[in-house]
């Protein structure tokens, strides 16, 4: 194993564009790293991939490292481990792409949808065969969620009365729908 110093001082070099001591750093530094990627990533080839990536950053770079700061060690750790996490991420989001591209289509088809436009077209008609009081309580009540209470004050009827009116009416729309 590689000493601090030496580490350092090849990472330097590597700043300076010196290849050799790029091999050294390499050979020294690659078991260690690759042993990062692999835990990450959980796939010997990915890890293989990874590694190769993060030593062309490593030698990129190399200029913005800071000698005697954290330990050389931990400088190169750091950019391989974040390299293996930012492919863990890329390959989850493709798998993820993946899973929706296989998910059926949840919109109505052409044929659906004419079926549906008939429907509410039905519906409608119904609609109009309640008192307009009535019809709006209706649509109020079970497509605005309003409750019994606040549609039997804005009525301005009892409460009882408004359930009436309110199961009657779906009384006849339910007739009215039926073939």
């Amino acid at each position: 194993m590689a000493t601090r110093d030496e580490i350092d001082n090849w990472i330097a070099r590597c700043a300076l564009g010196d290849r050799s001591a790029f091999k050294n750093l390499y050979d020294h530094t690659s078991a260690k790293l690759f042993g990062v990627t692999l835990r990450v990533l959980k796939d010997r080839g990915e890890a293989e991939d990874a590694l190769q990536e993060a030593y062309v950053k490593i030698w990129k770079g190399s200029k913005r490292y800071a000698s005697g700061g954290a330990s050389p060690m931990t400088w190169l750790i750091t950019i391989a481990r974040n390299h293996a996490i930012d492919r863990l991420r890329v390959r989850k989001t493709t798998e993820g792409d993946d899973k929706i591209a296989e998910m059926p289509d949840a919109a109505p088809g052409p044929e659906a949808r004419a079926v549906a436009a008939s429907e509410a077209k039905r519906v409608e008609e119904c609609f109009s065969t309640l008192e307009p009081d009535r019809a709006t309580a209706v649509r109020r009540a079970y497509l605005e969620g309003d409750s019994y209470a606040d549609l039997a004050r804005h009525f301005d009827v009892p409460l009882n009365t408004m359930r009436t009116w309110l199961r009657r009416s779906l009384i006849k729309l339910r007739e009215c729908l039926e073939p």
